[in-house]
């Protein structure tokens, strides 16, 4: 969860690094700082807080530095303050490090029986004096490394400064994302490629259980062995300009007005309506057997988990297939039932989600199938899974995902629709050899001209909901003093309910819950009274008429119903004390990606008014890379 950048150049480095970290402030953290390496010394400047409040610091390190490393630090053992910050340091070393060390309490224990002395309450400190430990013997900084990394329980991916190499920085990973960038006249070393976007698009991923070593002019790659390994870099196809803010205020706004775009170029890229096919290869669907697939996991966390809930809507359904969604935090924890007839299928923006890549890693252990939606290509979830579907849905910055939400859904909605596609010419498991009656009338049932069409015009929908976001900030005046907020859905819009309580938890810190309408008369009916605004969506579905029920049962109990629906709908009109129009699709599914477009604006706008961090909100962080 933790930024790192590196650099080792003929020229200056400092305000690069600076930069790169800036680039990283997406990713949650409360203190930062940078090492340098010049004239034989160590030069360190850290501070509590954002960016910010390091860049005044930057005068006091040596300008003319080709070689140093920042950190941007997520707390998690020691607070947030200057002392734990990183780098940390000794006489000879710098180090910085991303992820958890969990055996630190008795490394630390040991050293400082053995004389020891540890300025900060960090896990981190340890891996600096087991490493100054073994360095303090004459060993190579390479065998220093092989010979820490055997003590070491956890995720690290450690970035080593070396007055004994100088002109060298040294790279572990073990869990926790680390890449090199090559570049010209100097090489790179972040924990996420769009650090390095200005800089160079030439980047190696780092494996598990590797270590790097990279100079101005030239990079290496060893397994933890010590054997040379040789790797090619691969190209990314992002640009720095995908990465700014392109005259909005904030990302988070930026990246909601870019789903337009982002679902026009996903179904342009995935869906041929000449022929009225999928396309199998860009959804990596060749790479699986899909003839032996019985059943469907999907493991995710926070917004992508509730995308996969949608998933299990419209998948379920179009291929007759079951399909449960769990959270990747427990999945492992209640030793599920797994086999080789079961798929199990990764959700993940980043890539690098800890918990859900230890659910792959499980899922490969007991011999399933494994694949991915994910965003970033070459990251750890991706390279784990047997086959990916790329969302190609450019960074997505701001903490609290919009596009990255929505291109899930559409994802989903692609592979339900494929993987259907299949079954009707018999390229699965439930092909006409096995496939049972309840089976066969599931797969006859679908109907591919429609989605077809509902996908025609699904981009345009998106376009027409964005252009309701005026509307939306005159209803958020209202409620942004709010304390708390129930959000209500039925079928797969109780999913959009959801990820409308987590946007507004997240960026405006209001409380917030989103409930499937029929159970709000099962407890969470005696919160409401005239105080408590409820978010009502309520698309002119198959539920529609049991929606607007328990919009009755919350009306008759002074609720204040914001209402979202079509724009024609007299019937929640008169029953909302503000309305907010949403265009309609008639996928139910493919709605979801039209009813969240108001949550994200809501949310976004009451934060604003609140005035807290949208892009950045406390205690969070993009990447989620512990456990």
């Amino acid at each position: 969860m933790c930024g790192v950048v590196g650099i080792v150049s003929s020229t200056r480095c400092v305000q690069n690094i600076f930069e790169g970290l800036q680039r990283l402030e997406y990713r949650g953290y409360d203190s930062a700082g940078i090492a340098t390496l010049f004239e034989g010394k160590i030069h360190i400047a850290k501070s509590e807080g954002k960016l910010k409040n390091l860049e005044p610091l930057l005068s006091k390190l040596p300008q003319n530095s080709g070689i140093g490393m920042g950190h941007t630090r997520w707390a998690t053992h020691g607070a947030p303050t200057t002392l734990n910050a990183h780098p940390h340091v000794t006489d000879e070393i710098a180090l910085i490090h991303n992820g958890i060390i969990e055996n630190y309490r008795e490394l630390k224990e040991t050293l400082i029986r053995e004389g020891v002395k540890f300025l900060s309450e960090t896990d981190s400190e340890v891996v600096l004096h087991l490493l100054a430990k073994e360095l303090s013997k004459g060993t190579a900084m390479l065998d220093a490394l092989k010979g820490v990394v055997k003590q070491l329980h956890g995720a690290y991916g450690l970035g080593v400064m070396w007055k004994g190499d100088p002109n060298s920085l040294y790279i572990v990973k073990q869990g926790s994302p680390v890449v090199i960038g090559l570049g010209k006249t100097e090489n790179y070393f972040a924990s996420d490629a769009l650090a390095l976007l200005p800089l160079t698009q030439k980047i190696i991923f780092l494996n598990d259980g590797e270590i790097g070593k990279i100079t101005a002019s030239d990079v290496q790659v060893w397994d933890f062995s010590g054997k040379l390994l040789k790797r090619d870099p691969s190209i990314l196809n992002w640009s720095a300009s995908s990465a700014d803010k392109a005259g909005f205020r904030h990302y988070m706004l930026k990246e909601i007005h870019e789903q337009p775009a982002v679902i026009a170029n996903t179904i342009s890229r995935l869906v041929n309506f000449g022929s009225s096919e999928i396309n199998i290869g860009e959804l990596g669907l060749n790479e699986l057997d899909l003839q032996s697939v019985r059943n469907i996991i999907y493991v995710a966390c926070g917004t992508a988990h509730y995308s996969a809930m949608i998933a299990k809507y419209c998948v379920e359904q179009m291929t007759g297939i079951p399909v449960s969604v769990e959270l990747a935090s427990e999945f492992r924890y209640r030793d599920p039932y797994l086999n080789q007839n079961t798929l199990v299928i990764a959700v993940t923006q980043s890539g690098e989600t800890a918990d859900t890549l230890a659910c792959i890693k499980h899922a490969v252990s007991k011999g399933c199938q494994t694949y991915s939606v994910c965003n970033v290509r070459f990251s750890s979830i991706p390279r784990a899974c047997q086959a990916t579907l790329y969302m190609e849905a450019g960074p997505e910055v701001g903490v609290a995902s919009t596009k990255a939400f929505t291109s899930m859904v559409l994802c989903h909605y692609l592979f339900g629709m494929a993987f259907a596609q299949e079954i009707a010419k018999g390229k699965s498991g439930n092909s006409d050899n096995n496939l049972n009656a309840t089976d066969k009338k599931v797969a006859s049932r679908v109907n591919f001209a429609a989605n077809f069409e509902a996908l025609k015009v699904l981009p345009s929908l998106v376009d027409r909901a964005i252009n309701s976001s005026g509307l939306i900030e005159d209803v958020a005046v209202k409620y942004y003093e709010s304390l708390n907020c129930l959000f209500l859905g039925r079928g797969p819009s109780f999913m959009v309910a959801l990820e409308g309580a987590l946007k507004l938890k997240e960026i405006s810190y209001i409380h917030a819950e989103g409930y499937a309408g029929g159970e709000l008369k099962h407890g969470p009916i005696a919160l409401v009274d005239k105080h408590m605004p409820i978010v009502a969506i309520a698309p002119l579905d198959l539920h529609y008429e049991k929606m607007i029920s328990n919009i009755e049962e919350v009306r008759a109990r002074e609720g204040v119903i914001i209402g979202v629906g079509d724009i024609n709908d007299s019937k929640l009109k008169s029953l909302s004390v503000d309305f907010i129009p949403c265009p309609q699709s008639q996928d139910s599914c493919l709605q979801t990606i039209l009813s969240v477009v108001p949550m994200q604006f809501l949310s976004y706008f009451i934060a604003v008014k609140r005035g807290t961090d949208v892009d950045q909100p406390r205690n969070l962080a993009k990447s989620v890379t512990v456990e």
